[in-house]
């Protein structure tokens, strides 16, 4: 006998919204989350992640970013709660250099609303970015900062409110196909449903195939914040959240939150951890004194000094590309995991595509090949 039509295997980034989109198509959803929904130490953590609709890559994910856009503003609604700041967004390099070109590249396919800055009109409008000679910025209008924590709890509260049941403190340990269903085992207990969603982010490698584990490994990612000598320059309205490379150094962050510090980090330095749950939280020596160099660098109104810093997993694939899709050969296990540190800003559009194609209650999107777990079964 089944215990349910849906579970959701990990109730955070991804998984909340699968339940929240799942509770909205009548399912009641039960979701299995390893700790509590936004406990500061999943990848939740950090209080914001970049919302933005220009993207660097050969994929093309602007239909993803256009439904996570329509669905963030959808949750706000639903909840009552400020979860997406369009404050806009500044991709800041070198003119001639390998960052600004690509991204005007995908820009350009996808048609996406931006402006050239030159050097100049950066300084004018953007003085708290200390550019080089030879560097210039893009402006991306729909671009800001998502509140993470108020985002899961939101998704939560409204799917719970639809019907949605979460199990806490429950570390899902298998989840097996069966003839007619999916078995979901924990520490002390077993369910069976008919469909199961596999959202645990850097939890998720223990219960996929054989296969897919061999392509996703956790990696730690940190984050820094700097107290600013002004903190109205780094407002919302006045500091767009910015993504910069410039030469060896790379540098992303958000405005204030707390009208006292700034996140500004390092970007790209993610490093495999075999256990998300002892991985180290404090920064090395090495990390504190390049976080420190770049941010005296690249902006002097922050003083360049760790004010805050801490440590979250995330599960990357071999490609860095996430898996959203059903296992190859199943139609009753659907992955949504591994978004290698990139997927909190498409949450709740990979969370209605998961709900949506999990149950079979509603429509797809096209173009997605790019994503499916399918594509590592012939790599051994």
């Amino acid at each position: 006998m089944s215990d349910g039509q849906l579970a959701v295997v990990g109730v955070g980034s991804v998984g909340s919204m699968a339940l929240w989109q799942a509770s909205k198509l009548g399912l009641a959803p039960v979701g299995f989350e390893a700790v509590s929904p936004a406990h500061p130490r999943s990848a939740v953590g950090g209080d914001s992640r970049l919302f933005r609709m220009t993207y660097r890559g050969e994929h093309n994910f602007y239909p993803v970013l256009q439904l996570a856009e329509r669905l963030w503003r959808g949750l706000e609604e639903e909840s009552g709660q400020e979860i997406l700041n369009q404050c806009g967004g500044l991709s800041i390099g070198e003119t001639e250099g390998p960052y600004l070109p690509a991204l005007l590249d995908s820009i350009r396919r996808t048609g996406a609303p931006h402006e050239i800055l030159d050097r100049d009109e950066m300084a004018r409008r953007y003085p708290q970015h200390q550019l080089s000679p030879g560097e210039s910025g893009i402006l991306d209008p729909r671009a800001g900062f998502l509140r993470t924590d108020r985002a899961v709890l939101s998704a939560v509260d409204v799917a719970r409110e639809n019907g949605a049941v979460v199990v806490r403190d429950a570390q899902v340990r298998e989840v097996t196909e069966l003839s007619d269903g999916v078995r979901v085992t924990t520490d002390t207990d077993s369910w069976t449903f008919d469909r199961v969603i596999v959202a645990s982010g850097s939890g998720s490698g223990a219960v996929l195939p054989p296969f897919l584990q061999r392509h996703v490994q956790p990696k730690r990612i940190f984050l820094t914040w700097f107290a600013a000598r002004d903190a109205k320059q780094f407002a919302p309205e006045a500091f767009p959240i910015f993504i910069r490379v410039s030469g060896d150094r790379s540098l992303y962050g958000a405005p204030t939150v707390d009208g006292v510090s700034v996140k500004a980090t390092l970007d790209g330095r993610g490093k495999p951890t075999a256990d998300p749950a002892t991985m180290p939280r404090d920064l090395s020596h090495a990390e504190i004194d390049e976080s420190v160099e770049t941010v005296q660098e690249f902006l002097p109104g922050l003083v360049p000094e760790i004010v805050r810093s801490d440590a979250y997993p995330d599960l990357y694939t071999s490609d860095e590309t996430g898996l959203l899709g059903p296992l190859p050969g199943s139609d009753r296990i659907y992955c949504a995991t591994g978004f290698s540190g990139a997927g909190f800003k498409m949450a709740s559009a990979l969370g209605a595509i998961a709900a949506s194609e999990a149950s079979g209650q509603g429509p797809s999107m096209d173009g997605l090949d790019f994503l499916r777990p399918a594509r590592f079964a012939s790599r051994g």
